[in-house]
């Protein structure tokens, strides 16, 4: 379709195929060279027209030429890394990004298991915009707007961009940190089938690919159609795969002697007095019981198979079980992707396209059996209103209960009540069993208006998102409640006492040893809750380029379009999860929607061309206007300007602002409060009358602590939360407002010819940031902040306690928090050269540097509470560093990865500079509570990390119209598996790759 000129700025271009995802160009007759401020278009006489080739984009961009930060990444790349999930390519080679979701952080996710997902700047998957082809996607979770990349044919992908710095303008408002551009093939002739596998040397981890990709023209080459499948398995890295996951650690600092302590088989002990044989880390869930485990009891019970013993007390760190064993490491997954994709040339200015992705993904993660004792209260709601009714707990066995062995009647419990834990091996180990399906097409026309000096695409789209999920061998505490109560006939049968129980089939159970619990109890206590999730979207879109005029340096170009979405979400959970009372999240079905109509618009504007000190020098400045359905955001505007500056050849200063404003989204806005567990510490653990930990005065007037400190003096809180934590939207949001400034300087000089250097700097302030505040300070705003305690402080009112103390829930509320903020620099260095006979070599080098990362929120007090992220579970510094070098068919690259040190846990340090300080007081008063060298935190600080790895290609030709190409290679060649890491799963640290390994793999392409 030589008849459609396509005579724009590059910058015009570039964001044209953001919009529509869709470039008019004729495949080989027009040439876009990019230049600062124009493109120059060759178009070279045919005789007759050739096919169009729709892409992601045709313009030739990288990092060095373009005024916003661009990173990218090209297929050959991504083969040489011989992984098959896209994410963890991604991760791997672009320091920018982030895991958000993946299979080795995922084991404690419930709907989030299976997923793969990034983040940039560790900002949020929700405020970076994951598009294909510069399209808007359907989301891979009711969480929130996460495209999960391996829905994905790998097969399917071109490049990869990573777009930085204020990128709401122009791609949507989710932008606020930036944009991850998945580019398809569109120009693939022919056939090709890979198959690949790979497996870690230490055992586990292995994978498998296949590969299917076929593209041809039809029509007499007015047609042309592509089509790639893909199918992907994971199986997975298990705790017995590692002989790391196996040691036992369960580290603490003990504040009054100062030293590292890890816990042993008589208690706590300092390390330096240990070695790592005495450690050990065992839970009293045992599977055949834990009876009377009470301080008031003397003499307590435990069950070593079918054996009853009465050894247990001061002894649960010899005979308990390590509940570690049944963490997976690498969570398993199998997914198969297909997609299609059909342009068509009605005329000679009219183009049709459409494209079409399927995707089906599984992931099962297999658990525990459910571990629970007689205090675990579980949350209620009304079935018909859905208000909440008194929480529930199993209870204690009752001391008549008909299975009570008399060995433990006749040690005189304590208060004639039978405190017990039990892991309900008998019901079956837990497990998530998570499948979706994934449908996203558009289809569209584009073509030329104003004599083919404009062009128009007019498009529309679909999405649909279903994930099925069920959720294995929880328990029905109100069924085991009732089965507890029990009492035994004349006729010597044993049944529930309960009336109605029995009349809905209660079966009594028997806790007492493993084994115990028969088909029969144990089908009458289990649940198996299922939640269904749908997701759509619609969009309608339009635009037009063009020049509007022309100046002294050049073309004016503009974008104009707008464009029409529907995102809705509807979440179904089964009874048991609407009405609680089961030993799993509390999920109620909700439904939301929100529609969006947007207009927006973008300039490229020349300003100088060939004056002193200004080879060139152009403005760019866009805008995007979005009203949205919702009550408290209504029309928020995103709009950027940028400045582009090329003194001489070979050198540009680039500089932006951008301002962003992000409308949350469905669940932060009307998700009502659903189930979630996390980890956090009680301020209130250790309590005693005279405590004076940060807290202790408040905590001393909970009711229910009060009242154990007025019956026992001596009383010492010892808290065991069962760290439940469900999260709930929020219908007073508004949106949140970003301010991004972006500047940077790129080189290519003439005297060294092919290097090019990016450096660029970031600064993203958030205000209104929509987000979470951590569990740790909801307690410190009730407990430790210059706000009165009591029913008047809003966060206490969020955090729930049981009759003894304990929290069974903190709620997590969504909030317009103050500020986030993340400041740092991008450093991209490229440098390819010709060695002659002996083939090319390409140099890469991408780098990020985090300044700052943190979130700022105004207490009850008035005062700030600032937390600091950066360095604190992650590193400042990353960077990945490549060599290739290529010789006719082979192609052999190195490849380095750099992760620089951190400190693992804020709130650790916190603790200990705390205690540091208050021992050097006691030392200062010559108190005998001195200790003269105190120990420095251990797992704390963490230094640098470097992984290599290899990879090799060779192609073949095999007839004169097949190929077979073969390749292979080590990944972390030296199992560099970093230091050892007590809080990650199986005691490693998932930017290390949490215990993968040294990686081997091989495959072959075969191509005609």
């Amino acid at each position: 379709m030589s008849s459609i000129l396509t005579k724009k700025c590059a910058l015009a271009l570039a964001i044209t195929a953001s919009f529509s995802g869709q470039l008019i160009a004729n495949d080989k007759q027009i040439e876009h060279q990019l230049t600062p401020n124009k493109t120059t278009i060759k178009e070279e006489k045919q005789e007759a027209p050739e096919k169009i080739v729709v892409t992601g984009s045709r313009l030739k961009r990288d990092s060095f030429s373009v005024a916003t930060p661009l990173v990218t990444m090209d297929r050959a790349a991504i083969q040489d890394t011989g992984l098959g999930n896209l994410s963890d390519v991604l991760v791997d080679n672009m320091p920018a990004l982030s895991q958000s979701i993946g299979n080795n952080t995922s084991q404690s996710s419930i709907s989030g298991t299976g997923l793969s997902t990034v983040q940039l700047r560790d900002l949020g998957a929700n405020r970076t915009l994951t598009l294909i082809d510069g399209r808007r996607v359907v989301s891979n979770s009711y969480g929130g707007n996460y495209v999960s990349l391996n829905t994905i044919p790998s097969g399917m992908v071109e490049r990869v961009e990573i777009i930085s710095g204020g990128a709401s303008a122009t791609y949507g408002a989710d932008a606020v940190a930036g944009v991850v551009n998945i580019i398809t093939q569109s120009k693939k002739e022919g056939f090709d089938f890979q198959a690949r596998g790979g497996q870690t040397t230490e055992g586990g981890g292995k994978e498998f690919t296949l590969d299917l990709n076929y593209g041809d023209s039809f029509a007499n080459n007015k047609g042309y159609v592509f089509f790639s499948a893909n199918w992907d398995r994971d199986f997975g890295i298990s705790y017995y795969d590692r002989d790391r996951a196996k040691i036992e650690a369960a580290h603490s600092y003990n504040n009054t002697l100062m030293c590292n302590q890890m816990m042993t088989e008589s208690g706590s002990k300092c390390m330096r007095d240990i070695t790592q044989a005495d450690w050990v880390s065992k839970s009293d869930g045992t599977l055949g019981g834990v009876f009377l485990e009470n301080n008031n009891n003397e003499t307590q019970f435990w069950y070593d198979g079918q054996t009853l013993r009465d050894d247990w007390k001061g002894n649960e760190e010899i005979y308990g079980i390590n509940s570690n064993q049944y963490v997976m490491l690498d969570v398993p997954s199998d997914n198969l992707s297909t997609a299609v994709k059909i342009d068509f040339d009605i005329s000679d200015d009219i183009m049709s396209y459409f494209q079409m992705q399927y995707s089906k993904s599984g992931s099962f993660n297999s658990k525990s059996p459910e571990d629970e004792y007689e205090g675990a209260f579980v949350p209620r709601y009304d079935a018909v209103t859905g208000d909440p009714i008194a929480d529930i707990a199993p209870g204690y066995i009752p001391i008549n209960n008909p299975y009570v062995p008399q060995q433990i009647l006749d040690a005189n419990p304590y208060k004639d009540r039978i405190y017990w834990d039990r892991r309900f091996g008998e019901v079956g180990n837990i497990s998530t069993d998570n499948d979706r399906t994934t449908i996203r097409t558009w289809a569209g026309l584009q073509g030329t208006m104003f004599n083919h000096q404009w062009d128009w695409d007019v498009s529309a789209g679909y999405g649909q998102f279903k994930q099925h999920q069920i959720r294995n061998n929880e328990l029905n505490v109100i069924n085991l409640n009732q089965a507890l109560q029990a009492e035994k006939l004349a006729d010597g049968s044993i049944q529930c006492i309960d009336e109605a129980a029995r009349a809905a089939g209660c079966v009594p159970i028997n806790l007492f040893g493993e084994g115990s619990i028969t088909p029969d109890m144990a089908d009458w206590i289990r649940s198996n809750p299922i939640i269904d999730t749908k997701i759509q979207q619609y969009t309608v879109m339009g635009y037009i380029t063009g020049d509007l005029f022309e100046l002294p340096a050049g073309s004016v170009s503009a974008v104009f379009g707008g464009e029409y979405r529907k995102d809705s979400q509807s979440l179904d959970t089964s009874e048991d999860m609407k009405v609680g009372g089961i030993t799993f999240n509390v999920v109620p079905s909700f439904y939301g929607e929100v529609e969006v109509y947007e207009a927006f618009a973008e300039l490229a504007i020349p300003l100088l061309k060939d004056a002193p000190l200004a080879k060139s020098l152009s403005a760019e400045t866009s805008l995007r206007l979005a009203n949205y359905s919702m009550e408290n955001v209504n029309t928020v505007a995103s709009y950027k300007l940028g400045l582009l500056w090329q003194p001489v050849d070979g050198y540009m200063v680039r500089a932006n602002y951008a301002r962003a404003q992000r409308a949350p989204t469905i669940t932060e806005l009307m998700s009502p409060p659903r189930g979630d567990f996390d980890s956090y510490d009680d301020i209130c653990d250790g309590l005693t009358a005279t405590s004076t930990k940060p807290g202790h005065d408040n905590c001393r007037l909970e009711p229910t602590l009060a009242k154990q400190l007025a019956e026992d003096p001596n009383f010492k809180f010892d808290s065991e939360d069962n760290n439940y934590s469900p999260g709930t939207g929020n219908p007073n949001l508004k949106e949140e407002t970003a301010d991004t400034y972006t500047f940077g300087v790129t080189l290519s000089p003439e005297f060294f010819r092919g290097f090019n250097l990016a450096i660029d700097y970031y600064d993203i302030a958030i205000i209104d940031a929509i987000d979470e505040i951590s569990n740790e300070n909801i307690m410190n705003e009730c407990y430790d902040s210059e706000a009165a305690w009591g029913s008047n402080n809003e966060f206490c009112n969020d955090i729930t306690r049981n009759n003894e103390g304990n929290i069974i829930k903190i709620l997590q509320r969504e909030y317009n928090l103050d500020e986030l903020t993340a400041r740092g620099y991008d450093v991209v260095a490229t440098y390819d050269f010709d060695i002659g006979s002996y083939g090319e070599v390409s140099l890469k080098l991408d780098y990020n540097h985090v300044i700052e990362n943190s979130q700022t929120y105004e207490g009850l007090d008035g005062n700030n509470v600032v937390t600091h992220y950066a360095g604190y579970g992650r590193s400042k510094d990353k960077a990945a560093m490549s060599i290739a070098w290529s010789l006719d068919d082979l192609r052999i690259r190195w490849r380095t990865n750099f992760l620089g040190s951190f400190k693992a846990d804020q709130q650790d340090e916190k603790d200990y500079l705390t205690a540091v300080l208050e021992n050097n007081e006691n030392c200062a008063a010559a108190s005998a509570d001195c200790i003269s060298n105190p120990e420095p935190l251990a797992y704390q600080d963490y230094g640098s990390y470097i992984k290599h790895s290899l990879s090799a290609s060779y192609t073949m030709a095999l007839t004169s119209n097949s190929d077979l190409r073969v390749f292979g290679g080590i990944n972390n060649i030296f199992d560099n598996k970093g230091a050892f890491y007590p809080s990650g799963n199986g005691n490693y640290y998932s930017g290390y790759g949490g215990g993968t390994g040294r990686y081997m793999y091989l495959g072959a392409q075969y191509s005609f």
